[in-house]
Protein backbone atom coordinates (compact mmCIF):
# COMPACT_ATOMS: atom_id res chain seq x y z
CA UNK A 1 0.00 0.00 0.00
CA UNK A 2 0.87 3.37 -1.09
CA UNK A 3 -0.45 6.18 1.46
CA UNK A 4 0.84 8.93 -1.06
CA UNK A 5 -0.67 7.33 -4.62
CA UNK A 6 -1.45 9.08 -7.24
CA UNK A 7 -4.66 6.20 -8.03
CA UNK A 8 -6.67 4.78 -5.81
CA UNK A 9 -8.41 1.91 -7.87
CA UNK A 10 -11.41 0.83 -5.79
CA UNK A 11 -13.45 -2.29 -6.55
CA UNK A 12 -16.83 -2.65 -5.35
CA UNK A 13 -17.77 -6.46 -4.79
CA UNK A 14 -21.09 -8.22 -3.69
CA UNK A 15 -20.56 -12.32 -4.06
CA UNK A 16 -18.53 -12.33 -6.86
CA UNK A 17 -14.88 -13.76 -6.09
CA UNK A 18 -14.57 -15.60 -8.59
CA UNK A 19 -14.48 -12.99 -11.06
CA UNK A 20 -12.91 -10.11 -8.63
CA UNK A 21 -9.77 -12.75 -8.03
CA UNK A 22 -9.48 -12.84 -12.16
CA UNK A 23 -9.94 -8.49 -12.28
CA UNK A 24 -7.04 -8.55 -9.18
CA UNK A 25 -4.67 -10.90 -10.73
CA UNK A 26 -4.86 -8.83 -14.05
CA UNK A 27 -3.91 -5.37 -12.01
CA UNK A 28 -0.69 -7.97 -10.50
CA UNK A 29 0.48 -9.00 -14.01
CA UNK A 30 0.14 -5.52 -15.16
CA UNK A 31 0.42 -2.95 -12.54
CA UNK A 32 -0.01 0.29 -14.08
CA UNK A 33 3.45 2.81 -13.58
CA UNK A 34 1.26 5.43 -12.07
CA UNK A 35 1.82 5.34 -8.57
CA UNK A 36 -1.49 3.76 -6.80
CA UNK A 37 -3.03 1.42 -4.30
CA UNK A 38 -5.40 -1.02 -4.72
CA UNK A 39 -8.79 -1.09 -2.48
CA UNK A 40 -12.06 -3.87 -2.53
CA UNK A 41 -14.86 -2.79 -0.87
CA UNK A 42 -16.72 -6.26 -0.01
CA UNK A 43 -20.44 -5.66 0.22
CA UNK A 44 -21.09 -8.04 2.68
CA UNK A 45 -20.20 -10.87 0.92
CA UNK A 46 -21.02 -14.34 2.10
CA UNK A 47 -18.87 -16.13 -0.71
CA UNK A 48 -15.53 -16.05 0.85
CA UNK A 49 -14.43 -12.75 -0.96
CA UNK A 50 -13.34 -10.50 1.84
CA UNK A 51 -10.98 -13.58 3.43
CA UNK A 52 -9.91 -14.30 0.37
CA UNK A 53 -8.13 -10.56 -0.15
CA UNK A 54 -7.06 -10.83 3.01
CA UNK A 55 -5.29 -13.91 2.27
CA UNK A 56 -4.04 -13.74 -1.26
CA UNK A 57 -3.63 -10.28 -1.92
CA UNK A 58 -1.97 -8.72 0.56
CA UNK A 59 -1.12 -6.15 -1.31
CA UNK A 60 -4.88 -5.11 -1.71
CA UNK A 61 -6.70 -2.72 1.05
CA UNK A 62 -9.99 -4.56 1.96
CA UNK A 63 -12.33 -2.22 3.24
CA UNK A 64 -15.18 -5.16 4.54
CA UNK A 65 -18.16 -3.45 5.14
CA UNK A 66 -21.07 -5.65 7.68
CA UNK A 67 -24.09 -4.81 5.13
CA UNK A 68 -24.98 -4.87 1.30
CA UNK A 69 -25.31 -0.98 0.73
CA UNK A 70 -24.88 -0.46 -3.05
CA UNK A 71 -22.52 0.40 -5.60
CA UNK A 72 -22.59 4.13 -4.67
CA UNK A 73 -22.63 4.00 -1.09
CA UNK A 74 -19.71 1.36 -0.70
CA UNK A 75 -17.66 3.17 -3.78
CA UNK A 76 -18.05 6.44 -1.40
CA UNK A 77 -16.85 5.08 1.10
CA UNK A 78 -13.52 4.06 -0.79
CA UNK A 79 -13.34 7.48 -1.69
CA UNK A 80 -13.50 9.11 1.64
CA UNK A 81 -11.07 6.73 2.99
CA UNK A 82 -8.62 7.04 0.04
CA UNK A 83 -6.44 10.42 -0.66
CA UNK A 84 -5.24 10.36 -3.84
CA UNK A 85 -5.72 12.89 -6.69
CA UNK A 86 -7.04 10.64 -8.84
CA UNK A 87 -10.02 7.76 -8.64
CA UNK A 88 -10.82 4.94 -10.96
CA UNK A 89 -13.95 2.64 -10.30
CA UNK A 90 -13.69 -0.09 -11.37
CA UNK A 91 -15.89 -3.18 -11.60
CA UNK A 92 -14.93 -6.58 -10.31
CA UNK A 93 -16.30 -8.86 -13.47
CA UNK A 94 -13.25 -6.50 -15.39
CA UNK A 95 -9.93 -7.93 -16.76
CA UNK A 96 -7.11 -4.94 -16.86
CA UNK A 97 -4.90 -5.39 -19.82
CA UNK A 98 -1.59 -3.82 -20.15
CA UNK A 99 -1.01 -0.38 -20.39
CA UNK A 100 -4.77 -0.03 -20.21
CA UNK A 101 -4.97 2.22 -16.88
CA UNK A 102 -1.81 4.09 -17.82
CA UNK A 103 -3.58 5.41 -20.83
CA UNK A 104 -6.47 6.56 -19.35
CA UNK A 105 -4.73 8.40 -16.76
CA UNK A 106 -2.41 10.01 -19.47
CA UNK A 107 -5.74 10.87 -21.69
CA UNK A 108 -7.52 12.49 -18.43
CA UNK A 109 -4.65 14.30 -17.72
CA UNK A 110 -3.92 15.64 -21.13
CA UNK A 111 -7.24 16.16 -22.21
CA UNK A 112 -8.33 20.09 -21.86
CA UNK A 113 -11.15 20.51 -18.69
CA UNK A 114 -11.24 16.42 -19.06
CA UNK A 115 -12.79 15.56 -15.57
CA UNK A 116 -13.63 12.03 -16.17
CA UNK A 117 -12.55 9.26 -18.72
CA UNK A 118 -14.06 6.30 -19.28
CA UNK A 119 -12.10 3.71 -21.46
CA UNK A 120 -13.43 1.41 -24.93
CA UNK A 121 -14.72 -1.68 -23.01
CA UNK A 122 -14.83 -5.34 -24.67
CA UNK A 123 -16.22 -8.55 -24.15
CA UNK A 124 -14.90 -11.70 -23.25
CA UNK A 125 -14.45 -12.08 -27.14
CA UNK A 126 -13.05 -8.54 -27.93
CA UNK A 127 -16.62 -6.93 -29.10
CA UNK A 128 -16.97 -3.72 -27.96
CA UNK A 129 -19.63 -2.61 -25.89
CA UNK A 130 -21.15 1.06 -26.07
CA UNK A 131 -20.26 2.44 -22.38
CA UNK A 132 -21.21 5.88 -23.10
CA UNK A 133 -24.08 8.10 -24.57
CA UNK A 134 -25.89 11.36 -24.22
CA UNK A 135 -27.31 11.78 -21.22
CA UNK A 136 -30.13 9.59 -20.10
CA UNK A 137 -34.06 10.96 -21.04
CA UNK A 138 -37.26 8.64 -22.09
CA UNK A 139 -36.26 8.83 -26.22
CA UNK A 140 -32.43 8.62 -25.70
CA UNK A 141 -32.95 5.53 -23.13
CA UNK A 142 -35.01 3.87 -25.99
CA UNK A 143 -32.28 4.90 -28.60
CA UNK A 144 -29.34 3.07 -26.41
CA UNK A 145 -31.03 0.31 -25.67
CA UNK A 146 -32.05 -0.14 -29.21
CA UNK A 147 -28.60 0.14 -30.51
CA UNK A 148 -27.05 -2.43 -27.54
CA UNK A 149 -29.85 -4.81 -28.39
CA UNK A 150 -30.20 -4.61 -32.12
CA UNK A 151 -27.14 -2.93 -33.48
CA UNK A 152 -24.50 -4.75 -35.43
CA UNK A 153 -21.18 -4.99 -33.97
CA UNK A 154 -19.77 -3.08 -37.22
CA UNK A 155 -22.15 0.00 -35.61
CA UNK A 156 -20.91 -0.41 -32.05
CA UNK A 157 -17.55 -1.04 -33.60
CA UNK A 158 -17.09 2.27 -35.47
CA UNK A 159 -19.25 4.45 -32.72
CA UNK A 160 -16.22 3.28 -29.82
CA UNK A 161 -13.19 3.57 -32.74
CA UNK A 162 -13.22 7.24 -32.00
CA UNK A 163 -12.53 9.65 -28.55
CA UNK A 164 -15.24 11.95 -27.80
CA UNK A 165 -16.61 14.40 -25.60
CA UNK A 166 -19.62 12.52 -23.93
CA UNK A 167 -22.22 13.25 -21.18
CA UNK A 168 -21.23 10.00 -19.49
CA UNK A 169 -19.63 6.88 -19.73
CA UNK A 170 -19.75 3.49 -17.62
CA UNK A 171 -19.06 2.77 -14.16
CA UNK A 172 -17.75 -0.37 -14.71
CA UNK A 173 -14.62 1.31 -15.16
CA UNK A 174 -14.55 5.38 -14.87
CA UNK A 175 -11.91 7.76 -13.94
CA UNK A 176 -12.00 10.94 -12.26
CA UNK A 177 -10.12 13.31 -10.55
CA UNK A 178 -10.94 13.84 -6.95
CA UNK A 179 -11.68 17.25 -6.78
CA UNK A 180 -14.23 16.78 -9.14
CA UNK A 181 -15.84 13.74 -7.56
CA UNK A 182 -15.95 15.70 -4.33
CA UNK A 183 -17.12 19.25 -5.85
CA UNK A 184 -19.92 17.00 -6.59
CA UNK A 185 -20.81 15.56 -3.83
CA UNK A 186 -19.61 11.60 -4.75
CA UNK A 187 -22.62 9.01 -5.85
CA UNK A 188 -25.71 9.71 -5.02
CA UNK A 189 -26.54 7.06 -2.88
CA UNK A 190 -30.30 7.06 -3.26
CA UNK A 191 -29.19 4.57 -6.45
CA UNK A 192 -28.60 1.33 -5.37
CA UNK A 193 -27.74 -0.06 -8.19
CA UNK A 194 -27.18 0.94 -11.75
CA UNK A 195 -28.21 4.65 -12.67
CA UNK A 196 -25.10 5.87 -10.35
CA UNK A 197 -22.43 6.45 -13.02
CA UNK A 198 -24.91 8.66 -15.85
CA UNK A 199 -26.19 10.91 -12.35
CA UNK A 200 -22.54 11.15 -11.23
CA UNK A 201 -21.47 12.63 -14.71
CA UNK A 202 -24.35 15.03 -14.75
CA UNK A 203 -23.21 16.57 -11.46
CA UNK A 204 -19.58 16.80 -12.58
CA UNK A 205 -20.74 18.35 -16.32
CA UNK A 206 -23.11 20.71 -13.72
CA UNK A 207 -19.84 21.83 -12.65
CA UNK A 208 -18.33 22.87 -15.59
CA UNK A 209 -16.32 19.55 -16.06
CA UNK A 210 -15.71 17.68 -18.80
CA UNK A 211 -16.46 13.66 -19.65
CA UNK A 212 -14.36 12.09 -22.36
CA UNK A 213 -14.85 8.32 -24.23
CA UNK A 214 -11.38 7.35 -24.65
CA UNK A 215 -10.81 4.14 -26.94
CA UNK A 216 -7.13 4.34 -26.54
CA UNK A 217 -7.47 2.42 -23.26
CA UNK A 218 -9.03 -0.65 -23.42
CA UNK A 219 -10.41 -3.30 -20.78
CA UNK A 220 -12.29 -6.03 -20.62
CA UNK A 221 -15.63 -6.21 -18.92
CA UNK A 222 -17.21 -9.98 -18.48
CA UNK A 223 -20.37 -8.23 -18.32
CA UNK A 224 -23.49 -9.89 -16.72
CA UNK A 225 -21.50 -11.85 -14.33
CA UNK A 226 -22.17 -9.65 -11.32
CA UNK A 227 -25.97 -9.99 -12.19
CA UNK A 228 -26.30 -13.79 -12.48
CA UNK A 229 -25.67 -14.02 -8.87
CA UNK A 230 -29.10 -12.77 -8.09
CA UNK A 231 -30.83 -11.94 -11.21
CA UNK A 232 -34.38 -11.01 -9.43
CA UNK A 233 -32.90 -8.94 -7.36
CA UNK A 234 -30.36 -7.50 -9.89
CA UNK A 235 -33.78 -6.71 -11.87
CA UNK A 236 -35.46 -5.10 -8.80
CA UNK A 237 -32.41 -2.78 -7.94
CA UNK A 238 -32.31 -1.58 -11.80
CA UNK A 239 -36.29 -0.74 -11.68
CA UNK A 240 -35.73 0.61 -8.54
CA UNK A 241 -32.66 3.36 -9.81
CA UNK A 242 -34.30 3.52 -13.16
CA UNK A 243 -37.25 5.20 -11.40
CA UNK A 244 -35.09 7.27 -8.94
CA UNK A 245 -33.69 8.80 -11.76
CA UNK A 246 -36.32 10.11 -13.91
CA UNK A 247 -37.37 11.68 -10.48
CA UNK A 248 -34.65 12.91 -9.96
CA UNK A 249 -34.27 14.26 -13.45
CA UNK A 250 -37.01 13.97 -15.64
CA UNK A 251 -39.52 14.32 -12.83
CA UNK A 252 -42.74 14.75 -15.22
CA UNK A 253 -42.00 10.96 -16.52
CA UNK A 254 -41.58 9.64 -13.73
CA UNK A 255 -45.26 8.48 -13.26
CA UNK A 256 -45.62 7.46 -16.81
CA UNK A 257 -42.43 5.36 -16.24
CA UNK A 258 -44.48 3.97 -13.23
CA UNK A 259 -47.51 2.92 -15.33
CA UNK A 260 -45.83 1.47 -17.43
CA UNK A 261 -43.57 -1.05 -15.07
CA UNK A 262 -47.14 -1.80 -13.55
CA UNK A 263 -48.76 -2.67 -16.72
CA UNK A 264 -45.73 -4.66 -17.48
CA UNK A 265 -45.75 -6.35 -14.12
CA UNK A 266 -42.50 -5.16 -12.89
CA UNK A 267 -43.72 -2.11 -10.97
CA UNK A 268 -41.10 -2.63 -8.06
CA UNK A 269 -42.90 -2.94 -4.15
CA UNK A 270 -43.32 -0.20 -2.13
CA UNK A 271 -41.05 -1.26 0.77
CA UNK A 272 -38.56 -2.22 -1.86
CA UNK A 273 -38.65 1.03 -3.92
CA UNK A 274 -38.04 2.97 -0.68
CA UNK A 275 -35.01 0.73 0.15
CA UNK A 276 -33.85 0.60 -3.27
CA UNK A 277 -32.56 3.68 -3.70
CA UNK A 278 -31.48 3.66 -0.04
Amino acid sequence: RQPMADLAVLIVSHNTKHELEICLRSLRDHPPSTSHEIVVIDNASKDGSADAVRSQWPEVRLIALNANVGFASANNEGIRQTTSELILLLNSDTVVPAGAIDRLVRALRELPGASIAGPRLVDGHGNPELSFGRMIGPLRELRQKTIVRFGSRRLIAAMTSRPRQVDWVSGACLLVRRRDAEAAGLLDERYFMYGEDVDFCAAVRARGGRVHFTPAAEVIHLRGRSRTVDPVAAGEAYRRSQLAFYRKHHPAWEPILRLYLGLRGKLPGESADKRGVR
